[in-house]
């Protein structure tokens, strides 16, 4: 019942993250829209049928908001991360009952918040740290509002979303984690003494491209 709905490649800023993004991919990712309630603002373009590739920076015109920014924005380590360059910082898997999923999850998935923008709601899990399980490796869950996918409506630049990479320390228990969530098949899973994300991308030309 889990697909897999949009990779998130993280940035100091959105000029920072779009010149990586042409740098990285040879593309410009057009721009998205404002997340009032967690004060980022994004780009996002469609990476395969149903799959989108969101850039996401804090906004700085936004309001600060009362609880941890959603993809750990806001923990210092990343931070400092994505002041070097940007990199991804996370991926989210759709699923039609999010809070059955929430609820039969092993992995504390954090928190199911509503949020909507223009025609378009949805349902999201936001740990209270921001930062998902697993440093971050583990995925978000999502439910749209009824209606196509949203990747649908964007623009396709040309790269393909291949692969979702996620490097780790505890391997072996991040993939048990990913396989009783009922996810272990969209994602590769290696060992790493540092933890981090991968998204490998098929381009027009027939290579691929791995954004770590």
């Amino acid at each position: 019942m889990l697909q897999l709905d949009h990779v998130t490649v993280g940035a100091a800023d959105l000029p920072q993250g779009t010149a990586y993004l042409r740098q990285q991919l040879g593309i410009d990712a057009p721009p998205g829209s404002q997340h009032a309630d967690m004060g980022t603002h994004n780009h996002v373009l469609r990476v395969g049928d149903g799959v989108f590739l969101e850039l996401l920076a804090i906004d700085p015109a936004g309001i600060r908001p009362r609880r941890a920014r959603w993809f750990g924005m806001d923990d210092a380590r990343q931070a400092r991360k994505l002041a070097e360059r940007p990199r991804p910082v996370s991926w989210v898997l759709s699923t039609p009952d999010v809070a059955a999923a929430h609820a039969a999850s092993r992995v504390d998935l954090g928190e199911i918040l509503a949020m909507s923008r223009g025609a378009r709601s949805w349902r999201i899990t936001v740990p209270e740290s921001g930062m998902t399980a697993f440093d971050g490796c583990f995925p978000s869950l999502i439910q749209w509002s009824e209606g196509p996918p949203p990747a649908n409506a964007m623009a396709f630049l040309g790269p393909v979303l291949e692969q979702v990479i996620l490097h780790h320390p505890h391997s072996e228990e991040l993939r048990a984690a990913l396989n009783e969530l009922g996810a272990g098949h969209l994602a590769e899973v290696k060992q790493s003494a540092e933890p981090h994300l991968a998204f490998s991308f098929r381009m027009p030309d027939g290579s691929s491209r791995v954004l770590t």
